[in-house]
């Protein structure tokens, strides 16, 4: 069964690289989604955009598909960092 997580975040400084357009900052929604497989991809968007940017270094793949919102929740920790 596929997943797909996201959570409000605030960039840090210096932004969030992204394969697509680069490096972009400010309020930021992320997601991470994993497919039954365990792929999973996790990508940024800007807060109530229509377009998804895929992070750089953002596709993996999980052993357990099952650890995927753990996976959402260190990465929000670690790129929610407004103050830095």
């Amino acid at each position: 069964m596929s997943s797909e997580h996201s959570s409000l975040i605030t960039a840090p400084p210096g932004g969030v690289w992204t394969d697509d357009v680069g490096v972009i900052t400010g309020a930021l929604e992320l997601r991470t989604t994993c497919a039954d497989d365990g792929e999973v991809q996790v990508s940024v968007r800007y807060e109530e955009a229509d377009e998804w940017y895929t992070v750089r270094g953002g596709k993996a793949e999980l052993h357990d598909p099952a650890d995927a919102e753990v996976l959402h929740s260190v990465l929000a920790a670690v790129l929610d960092r407004p103050e830095g």
